[in-house]
């Protein structure tokens, strides 16, 4: 029989209990009918003064931001799954299995995201860490990022990253500096900073040039999948090997990105991709179902990993 994903079709799909619901406009019970947490706690790592979990919480399905590839119902459908309740309750899940780290943009489609964060934290008593990206524009001066940056502070962000839209294209309009100043905005409110980049070129050349970073967020998955090759939503790593070779030599934490290559990668294979050749940590979009079982898949691939080609970094 052919095997369906994304995770056999959410999960031999929560749809036909939790979909039912929906339909009938009620909301699907999360949390409270979570596993329990497993046995083996979550590795972590650190990123400046942070310790932050191997695996760490994607954003993106939170804020319904997905790459679907042709299948326009799947962002109409990942809105009504994740309502404000729900991501609510994701967020609680996620601290259950261990993993203490969200990355993600400030706002989007589903509302205000730092608002949700804060009520997380201020009316449930979730300790969950964020690592945020300013979506202001980094122009020169920085006055309208600076602002966003600040308030973001204010409101509890942890670390916040220059976004990786912004850096691949100031690195091909030549505007290195001005990532270099971001960054250096980003510390100097005595949080870690750090550079997210699509395009290799942006890591190579802020190490060339001695952007003080605290950590890359750089994307990373291999090219054995169906789509890989589509070049319509579908490709995110253009050149891991390049990749995996160039980060040999980076002192800094790397965290891995669009790892699943948005779902077309098993996170059997994945993961243990990113591990094997370098990430210190993995970050995955995850729905609350796939959760413990993404746990599970990074504890026994860590404890089972034969060899790194890189030491760890965080």
């Amino acid at each position: 029989m052919t095997e369906i994903t994304r995770r056999t079709f959410v999960k031999d799909s929560v749809l036909a209990s939790g979909g039912a619901a929906l339909a009938l406009g009620t909301v699907a019970p999360a949390a409270s009918a979570s596993p329990p947490a497993g046995k083996e706690a979550l590795a972590k790592g650190k990123i400046g003064g942070l310790e932050v979990s191997r695996l760490i919480l994607g954003g993106s399905p939170l804020q319904h931001y997905v790459h679907c590839r042709d299948l326009r119902f799947v962002a109409s459908l990942m809105a009504h799954y994740n309502t404000p309740k729900r991501v609510l309750q994701t967020l609680a899940l996620a601290e259950q299995q261990g993993i203490n780290t969200l990355v993600c943009h400030p706002s989007g489609p589903a509302g205000n995201t730092v608002a949700v964060l804060k009520q997380h934290r201020e009316k449930h008593g979730g300790k969950m860490q964020w690592i945020i990206a300013p979506l202001d524009p980094i122009e020169p001066g920085l006055a309208k990022y600076g602002e966003q940056v600040r308030k973001l502070v204010d409101a509890g962000a942890d670390a916040v990253y220059v976004w990786g839209v912004q850096t691949d294209a100031l690195v091909d309009q030549g505007k290195l500096d001005l990532i270099g100043e971001a960054v250096d905005l980003g510390k100097a409110q005595g949080i870690p900073c750090g550079v997210a980049a699509h395009d290799l070129r942006v890591v190579q050349e802020c190490e060339k040039n001695k952007i003080a970073a605290d950590f890359y967020i750089k994307t990373f998955h291999h090219h054995k999948y169906p789509s890989a090759k589509l070049n319509y939503d579908s490709m995110w790593c253009s050149n891991p090997e390049e990749t995996v070779e160039f980060m040999q030599g980076v002192q800094k934490p790397w965290i891995a990105f669009k790892v699943l290559a948005a779902g077309a990668i098993p996170p059997q294979d994945a993961f243990r991709y990113a591990f094997e050749n370098g990430a210190d940590f993995i970050l995955a979009g995850m729905y609350d179902f796939e959760i413990a079982e993404d746990v599970q898949i990074v504890n026994a691939t860590l404890a089972s990993l034969p060899h790194r080609i890189r030491a760890w970094r965080g």
